[in-house]
């Protein structure tokens, strides 16, 4: 267990509060502010208890944009990667004046730092401005220690990068404890890798199997009770049975692996459960030859897309009487329409199994934003903020951002 802010006395403190407000943002428009919603919480709790709260996140991978776009010649839009439309909308979510810094280090930041009152917020300019964040460089790590006296870390989607603003940090700062959103993360997530209520049931997709592979293992060796796959990983498996499965995406180098899941699976008496039937098109004539077809159909020129609606009855039938749910992943191109039915009735199916008395857990960028478009927000027991810090940590991983916290 990490020691969290409400652990320890923050009024009248200078609190650095590294958050995920890593959002999409066109034209200085914000189009999803899931995650700065997420950190409003602990926002207002610093707030409220007197601490001088400065905010510090990264947006964007911008050094390696500006370097891709010198080698091509291109001009660089660097205030296409700056934070400043996320301090004007997030004045807007807390009802409260935000200051933007133009930096994120350097002594007119430090000086402004000094003299905030309580209750003041701040917001530094990205933190990937800086090439000593991603090198996880000691002098910018110590820099960012002097703004503060306590050192809060509520970024749980970055928390597996050892970033200088994430776990170099750790060396400097006085006090390191996590913020209200990475402790719910921390008590979700360690709840499926501690004692997950059974049956405990995992539903994963996306494009390759390489990539959850981990996630896998570490599913079947804790006990889980089924695990269906969906998305074009599942092709990878169906392949590796001998089925015919055309164009669609496969990772040719990972057939082996498939089967050897399986057969670990099996011998740890863990239900796998591959999709039935599929949305497929021709690839000659993608725009006209849309069709659900049972796997067993697929032809050499067809692409599948979704899972059909026999998978999806099938999907749902495997979660009755769940008692825990993670899921991670689209069952389809969701953000393709129509092949973002597969995930949206997977998204309901796991709100109604919820309503019936499973925990459940969605993570990956996909998923979530199935659950949105749904407005089933509500119905799911938590809505993890951290794709591949998510999957690491449920693979058994050490997340340098959680590792670098005070324990109780």
């Amino acid at each position: 267990m990490k020691k969290t802010i409400s652990d320890i006395k923050i009024s009248g403190r200078r609190v650095l509060l590294r958050v995920d407000f890593n959002v999409p943002i066109r034209d200085g428009v914000i189009s999803d502010d899931t995650r700065l919603k997420a950190a409003i919480p602990t926002i207002d709790y610093a707030v409220s208890n007197g601490a001088r709260v400065i905010l510090c996140s990264h947006l964007g991978r911008p050094l390696k944009e500006e370097k891709k776009a010198k080698e091509r010649g291109l001009p660089f839009d660097r205030e296409r990667f700056s934070l400043r439309p996320v301090a004007s909308h997030l004045e807007k979510l807390l009802s409260r004046n935000v200051d933007f810094l133009d930096s994120c280090r350097g002594p007119e930041v430090f000086r402004f730092v000094s003299e905030m009152s309580d209750g003041d917020v701040c917001l530094l300019e990205n933190l990937r401005f800086e090439a000593g964040e991603e090198s996880n460089d000691t002098s910018f790590s110590e820099e960012l220690a002097q703004l503060c006296d306590v050192y809060v870390n509520d970024a749980f989607g970055a928390a597996h990068r050892a970033h200088a603003s994430t776990a170099g940090i750790a060396e400097f700062a006085t006090r390191r404890v996590s913020g209200l959103l990475m402790e719910r993360e921390l008590k979700f997530l360690g709840r499926l890798l501690d004692s997950p209520e059974k049956p405990y049931v995992a539903i994963l997709g996306g494009a390759k199997v390489s990539d959850k592979i981990p996630i896998i293992n570490s599913l079947i060796e804790k006990g889980v009770d089924r695990i269906l796959v969906g998305g074009a990983m599942a092709y990878t498996f169906l392949k590796a049975n001998g089925y015919t499965v055309g164009k669609s995406l496969v990772e040719d180098d990972m057939l082996e692996q498939a089967l050897e899941i399986q057969r670990s699976a099996s011998e740890h008496g863990v239900e796998l459960v591959l999709p039935t039937d599929h949305q497929v098109v021709d690839s000659y004539d993608p725009l006209n030859s849309r069709k659900t077809i049972p796997i067993d159909f697929t032809n050499a020129g067809l692409v599948g897309l979704d899972i059909g609606i026999e998978t999806v009855a099938l999907f749902k039938e495997k979660l009755v009487g769940a008692k825990t749910i993670l899921w991670n992943g689209p069952m389809g191109m969701f953000e393709e329409k129509p092949f973002d039915a597969g995930t949206i009735e997977v998204a309901k199916a796991v709100a109604e199994a919820t309503a019936l008395g499973a925990v459940s857990i969605v993570g990956g960028g996909d998923s979530v934003a199935a659950v949105n478009e749904t407005g089933l927000q509500g119905s799911i027991s938590h809505i993890s903020t951290g794709g591949g810090a998510a999957l690491e940590f449920l693979s058994g991983k050490k997340l340098p951002g959680v590792d670098a916290l005070e324990d109780k």
